[in-house]
């Protein structure tokens, strides 16, 4: 299937070796080539920036990667993607996953339409040899054929099963502050472990903002997300599951199997 990625990141919209002095510089990069390609405007940008400045540095959701983006507004005019490398990375204030170099921002008109660019962003970042291709491509036209799945390097494949124990369906929230970019690409990650597992009929995993997870708690069987993410939710009467690399499906299997003691 052809990757819907090239459609949301245009090489207009992607910058290398750009230097920001702090993360408010670097996102302000990224929510710059949107205004630039007409996808959002400055007050998007912005947002951004206040939404870390009230959630935290949550969106840094795996080690050198950060994914800005702020809830759907008028200040969204169509859905898109920009991607700017740094020449010399910058700290979030995100503990083990800093400094960043990669900021990837996402402007949606609203929660559904980019979810499968999402979903292969995920696996393209969370592949080892595809990010370290991705770090050192040369160009922007380089960066869209990898994302394109040209020259890209061939997953391993992962043999691994798990019985499922039951048939009881299980709800597990995944949990951000607007519930629209971060806990989409740990449902993803998530979900493919699922897959793996042979689990995918049994758990439910719905992505969701921190409102929305307070009030569902007693629904689900756990809430996973980020510490900063954790820190706020408080205790919401189920575990909640701190994950540092939303692409990493070794972290989210480990995670799995402390909720379920396989």
């Amino acid at each position: 299937m052809t990757s819907s990625l090239p459609e949301l990141i245009h090489q207009d919209s992607i910058a290398l070796d750009a230097e920001a002095s702090d993360w408010r510089s670097a996102i302000r990069l990224a929510g710059g080539l949107l205004e630039q390609a007409g996808i959002a405007s400055a007050r998007y940008t912005q947002a951004m920036i206040d939404s870390v400045v009230e959630n935290g540095p949550y969106i840094v959701i795996a080690p050198g990667f950060a994914f800005a983006h702020a809830r759907p507004s008028e200040a969204v005019h169509h859905t898109g993607m920009s991607w700017v490398r740094l020449k010399e990375p910058v700290d979030f204030g995100s503990g083990e996953n800093d400094p960043v170099s990669l900021i990837v921002a996402l402007a949606a008109v609203d929660s559904k339409d980019h979810t499968h660019a999402l979903a292969e962003l995920s696996g393209v970042l969370g592949d080892e040899d595809t990010r370290a291709a991705l770090d050192a491509a040369p160009s922007p036209a380089a960066i869209s054929a990898i994302l394109r799945g040209e020259d890209e390097p061939t997953p391993a494949a992962d043999t691994k099963s798990r019985s499922s124990g039951g048939d009881e369906q299980h709800l597990i929230l995944t949990v951000c502050g607007n519930g629209l970019g971060t806990s989409l690409f740990l449902k993803n990650t998530l979900e493919g472990v699922l897959d793996t597992w042979g689990w995918g009929r049994h758990l439910n995993v719905e992505a969701t903002d921190t409102i929305s997870a307070r009030g569902r708690a007693s629904e689900a069987k756990a809430i996973l997300t980020s510490g900063e993410i954790a820190k706020s939710l408080g205790d919401v009467g189920v575990p909640v599951k701190v994950i540092e690399n939303f692409t990493s499906k070794d972290e989210l299997d480990n995670a799995l199997r402390e909720l379920y003691n396989v």
